[in-house]
């Protein structure tokens, strides 16, 4: 390591951080700004019974897929359960926990945890499973459910380019999670693309500012194109 906060490799960045039963949010929507690097890593860890906060846990055979697949998780907390046949299968047959959660308040709830607001009340869900054992409140003739906000023990968040101080920058909706999830961290590990000194970034471009960040490290993995949409060629 040479700067406090900048790593070598994904491996030896998490060593003295992970353990076994860790609440981890992990950004990235599919495969667009997921921290592919600092997942594998978490594989080769060893370390199980985790809880992860991930919009959908990644796609088959890539991301936290292959955690599921290698039984390191126990439970998930997610949005869009859809289009992931190693989580469906690890769900239905009873080897994994899930806790469903509406995108949008699955997003509020980790902005709140990161700000130390510890619950808010929301109509999404009023009715529905998801509202079951959750207090009920009324507020202007309207029914409202109370969400509790998400800290987690540890959060991998992917983005572009990073300064030393771990100032950060995401490239378009790479952004996604990764912000909310970068303050809601007790610990934050920010894979990039690329890393520079301190000064080169504009600081009116910065997204997230590097306080909340803790630690570094340069990917080793490409970009993945999840789906490819092409338009037919006119004559």
């Amino acid at each position: 390591m040479g700067n406090r906060k900048v790593f070598d490799e994904p491996i030896s960045v998490l060593t003295d951080i992970v353990r076994d039963d860790m609440l981890i949010c992990c950004g990235g929507f599919g495969l667009c700004g997921m921290p592919e690097s600092l997942i594998d890593a978490l594989r080769q860890s060893g370390v199980k019974g985790l809880t992860v906060v991930s919009n959908n846990a990644g796609v088959d055979g890539i991301g936290l897929a292959r955690l599921i697949e290698s039984g390191q998780i126990r439970k998930m907390i997610s949005s869009y359960v859809g289009n992931n046949k190693t989580f469906e299968s690890a769900y239905l047959n009873g080897k994994i926990e899930l806790e469903f959660s509406p995108q949008g308040t699955m997003s509020e709830r980790i902005r709140a945890g990161g700000a130390g607001i510890p619950g808010f009340y929301t109509r999404t869900g009023v009715g529905t499973l998801v509202a079951e054992g959750k207090p009920h409140m009324s507020f202007d003739g309207q029914t409202y459910i109370l969400e509790r906000s998400i800290r987690a023990d540890l959060s991998l968040i992917r983005a572009e380019i990073a300064d030393e101080e771990g100032n950060l920058i995401y490239r378009k909706t790479a952004r996604n999670f990764n912000p909310m999830m970068a303050m809601s961290g007790t610990v934050t590990i920010a894979e990039v693309m690329e890393i520079v000194p301190v000064g080169v970034l504009d600081p009116d471009h910065i997204h997230t500012p590097g306080i909340f960040v803790q630690r570094v490290v340069k990917s080793t993995v490409g970009k993945r194109i999840e789906l490819t949409t092409n338009r037919d060629r006119k004559p």
